[in-house]
Formats: structure tokens, sequence, C-alpha cells
């Protein structure tokens, strides 16, 4: 059975007329995009601070801060023995800063080839290891830089930096980038978190990659983040840039940066948009939204960019982008696939209340294709549970 739209009835446009109302509006709305305006890690505040954390000030963000933090869920099921991971992550307390005989600087057993990217908080270097001859790429921080910027009322870059490896530490998945080593000299201002290198990425704009490879792709992506949704993690931002693709041909999620963990069903979050482009309408509002939904809406901006190679709303400004993606409806090509348009349409439907849900998704007839529904991953942490109950 194909997805029902229930948004395209008056329900779904009268939650756009009140998303219309409510719209918040954002400093520098008028200016020209360049892809560094349009894909920001960061939003400033009106006072200059960078808002990309959720406030642990209970004066800041209403009843939803009543539940646990996500380091205190995380640290609870560390405790308790729910992670996934067979091999822990390796801990090294100790930096040694050298070159190689050629001249090519070193951090431990790492060589530097190259850097690969940055962010809002550091910068992602390709390091060769002398041990085991394999790549990684290592995210580089300064500590004193990420205790300076300011993501929330009461919190640093610092927490999101430590609660991303905090997550990572947890997760073991085949579409999950892993997580390697943490150096961490107290003595030293540096800060490393070791990662698989993972080499590609795919190039969508202007062509888009077809339906076959879209398809494929989606089908990595949804596997990824069903796993974990199931683990009450919310990504937070879902994009190509975070979609590596190794060289068989598998899509692995990356960049925890902004995500966030939650007990049981409440997903409740309060979040500065990660990526513009890919922000959920109702994530515009700067209230409190479900971060699964809002996860469900970046897979479709995703699998839109992926099949018709541009943005479903894009404006010239952040305000009028955000405008669009709150108002503008839906456009599609005539001759497009009608189960593609039902799917998008079901994942970039306005209203979190009737969009499309990860696991009907992954039983839509697009998704599954030739290739069947997307298997169930077991996890180590879901055996340990399993046994626990049957004792």
């Amino acid at each position: 059975m194909w997805y029902e739209m229930d948004c395209c009835g008056c329900g779904c446009f009268g939650f756009l007329r009140k998303l219309h109302q409510c719209l918040i509006s954002f400093r520098g709305s008028g200016t020209r995009f360049s892809r560094e305006l349009l894909l920001p890690d960061n939003m400033e505040g009106a006072d200059g601070t960078f808002y990309n954390g959720d406030s642990t000030n209970p004066s800041d963000g209403g009843s939803y801060r009543s539940v646990k933090c996500s380091e205190e869920i995380l640290l609870s099921r560390a405790r308790n023995g729910l992670i996934c991971r067979e091999v822990p992550v390796k801990e090294t307390r100790n930096v040694i800063l050298s070159e190689d005989e050629n001249g090519n600087k070193m951090v431990n057993e790492y060589v530097r080839e190259c850097k690969i990217g940055s962010g809002s908080y550091g910068k992602v270097v390709l390091y060769r290891s002398i041990k085991d001859g394999k790549q990684y790429a290592i995210k580089v921080f300064h500590k004193s830089h990420l205790l300076k910027m300011r993501v929330a009322p009461s919190e640093t870059a610092m927490t999101d930096v430590l609660r991303e490896v905090s997550i990572m530490k947890m997760l073991d998945h085949p579409n999950i980038v892993n997580l390697i080593e943490v150096i961490d000299d107290p003595n030293t201002d540096h800060f490393y978190m070791v990662l698989e290198y993972v080499e590609g990425k795919w190039v969508c704009e202007g062509t888009g990659l077809g339906e076959s490879t879209s398809r494929r792709y989606l089908r990595d992506i949804v596997a990824g983040l069903m796993y974990l949704h199931a683990h009450n993690i919310v990504h937070g931002d879902i994009k190509p840039d975070n979609l590596l693709v190794t060289s068989n041909g598998k899509v692995k999620i990356g960049d925890f940066s902004v995500s966030q963990v939650f007990e049981d069903d409440n997903d409740v979050l309060r979040r500065s948009p990660g990526t513009p482009v890919f922000t959920a309408p109702e994530c515009c509002l700067g209230l409190t939204y479900h971060g699964k939904a809002a996860d469900t809406w970046a897979v479709g901006v995703t699998l839109y960019c992926m099949v018709l190679g541009q943005y479903p709303f894009l404006g010239d400004t952040l305000q009028d982008t955000y405008d669009k993606i709150v108002n503008n409806p839906l456009f599609m090509p005539d001759d497009i696939n009608p189960e593609l348009k039902n799917l998008l349409e079901g994942l970039l439907c306005k209203d979190p209340k009737h969009r499309i849900t990860l696991h009907a998704l992954a039983e839509h007839p697009w998704v599954i294709g030739e290739e069947g529904p997307i298997p169930e991953y077991l996890c180590r942490c879901r055996r340990i549970s399993s046994a626990r109950k049957n004792q």
C-alpha cells in the first residue's frame, strides 16, 4: 500500500497557516546565498552567540528540559552495559607531536597527509597510521576554542563535541561511520577524534543520481537512521555532506556534532537548525519539535536532491528559504515515477503529524523495489536486553 497523503487535505494547510504566522525572522536576511551561507553549521543569535545546542537552562525552553539530558542518558546506558560496540573505542591520554623521515607532521602513530574538510568547531585531516598502513579521518579541535564558543545559554561547543564522542562510543552499525580512537592529553590544547576514512561523496547538484543509485543510497541511509532512532538518537543534520560513500557503494552516516539522545519516545527537542535547506517546517518556529520527524524530513530533502539534482525549497536569502520551506507547495516534474512522487510527498509533508514515518518509509514500494524489505539489524545491546528479559 502506498503512503496515504492525509496532509494534502485541510489539516496540512491549516498547519502551514499557523507556521506562517509564527515564522521567526533571522539576521542577515538581505544577504544573497553563497554555498557557505546556504549550508551553515550554526545560527547566530541576536546577542551574537551561536546556538546549535539545546538549552539546559530551566528558564529557557519550557517543560521539555524536565527529562534527563543526553549526557545523563548516555552515562546510564554505559553503566548498564547497553552499548553496541564489541570493541571499545581506544582512549589515549598522551599526545606526541613529531615528524616522519620526510618531514610530514605526526600525531602519535598517525602521519599527516592533507586537510580534507572543516567545520564550525575544527578541521578534518587525513592521516595514515604507521602501524596498520590504513588512512583515517581525524577531527582536530582546540579545547580552548571549544570552551569559549557558546552554543546555548549554559553550554559551550565542548559540550557538543563531548556529546558526539559519547554517542559514537555507543554505536556499531554498517551504515554509521566508526569512531576508532579519542586522543585527549590534559597537558595540551588539542583534542582528536580518529574516525574511519570513507573516501567517497556524491555530487548530485544539477543532474541527480538516477532512481537506481538513489534507491540504493536511500536504503542505506534509512537502515542507519532506523538504527539511530531505535536507540533514541536524533541525528539532527542529515544531508549529503554528512553521508559518505565507501569504495563498494555503501553509504555511511557521519558527523554527530548536533545529535541528541532522548528517553523512550520523548524526542521533543529545541535546537536551531543545523543546515537551513534541510530544515523541517516545524523547526522554523524556534520552539519545540520532534527530532525523529525532523530527521525524516531531511531524508526527504536528501532524496529529492539525489533524484532531481536540486533543493526542493531554496530562496535568495535565509529568510526567503525558510519562508518557502513553510509555505511553498512541493514541485515535481510531470514525468516522475508515481511511486517516487508518492514517497516524496510523504517525506516532505509540511505537517509532521501526517509525515510518513521511517518504518513506513522502509516498507514503501519504491524503497523495496526489487531488493525487498530493508533487513532488520540486531545489534549487541538489543541482544543483551533480550537475553536479560529471557532470564
